[in-house]
């Protein structure tokens, strides 16, 4: 690479932290609905904590913002740069996900985001892993054991579907990340004490079970 080719590649991996770290939970927890995420529920500034405190529906523009952190620079990145430094650098937004330089190097656990650089490089298996999240969301109502399992399935579908190696590489690291930014979740998991969240479903049959049990 020549001198200029590394300025880009060094600017590029700025802007796209840079991006990442936008928390957008906090954008449109306190920018729309006039509530800080991080001093409800689990305080986790993702789309899991921003649906238990203000509902599905805020929870969505969450997720949708935290993703497209990641499909943006991963779709320029595979487009300019030859494939382990476009790895590299479409992991930025996680990595300011995870660290925002604006909330003081804390963030969330980068699975919304992490899902958009994969949507970006690996669609096919993206499909795959986003039926199988909203699957175990349906069935369990629990956000973290569906990012967990879906992090894990990550990297064995790279290998499946026999990925180049730089973004089979990506995926083992990615999904370890995402599942060690979890570890607190599992351990509440473990001792049945993790938080689910409400979804638009699971309310009516909360409330139908109230009524009859009044």
């Amino acid at each position: 690479m020549s001198g200029g080719d590394i300025i880009v590649a060094i600017l590029f991996g700025l802007a796209g932290y840079t991006l990442g770290a936008i928390p957008f939970a906090i954008v449109v927890g306190k920018g729309i609905f006039g509530v800080d995420v991080r001093e409800h529920g689990s305080g986790n500034v993702g789309t899991a904590n921003t649906m238990r405190v203000l509902g599905w529906k805020a929870g969505v523009l969450v997720l949708a913002g935290d993703m497209l952190k990641g499909v943006l620079p991963a779709l320029l990145a595979v487009h300019l740069f030859d494939p382990w430094l476009a790895v590299i650098l479409a992991v930025t937004p996680v990595v300011g996900h995870m660290y925002s330089m604006f909330l003081r190097g804390s963030g969330g656990k980068g699975v919304a985001t992490g899902a958009g650089v994969v949507l970006a490089l690996m669609w096919q298996i993206f499909v795959i892993i986003a039926l199988v999240w909203l699957v175990l969301i349906a069935t369990t109502r629990m956000v973290s054991v569906a990012s967990i399992c879906a992090a894990t399935l990550f990297p064995v579908l790279a290998f499946v579907f026999s990925e180049p190696l730089a973004y089979r590489v990506a995926a083992v690291l990615l999904g370890g990340v995402v599942v060690w930014a979890h570890r607190s979740n599992v351990r509440r998991i473990a001792t049945r004490c993790e938080n689910r969240v409400t979804l638009p479903w699971s309310r009516r049959h909360d409330e139908d079970g109230a009524a009859g049990s009044g």
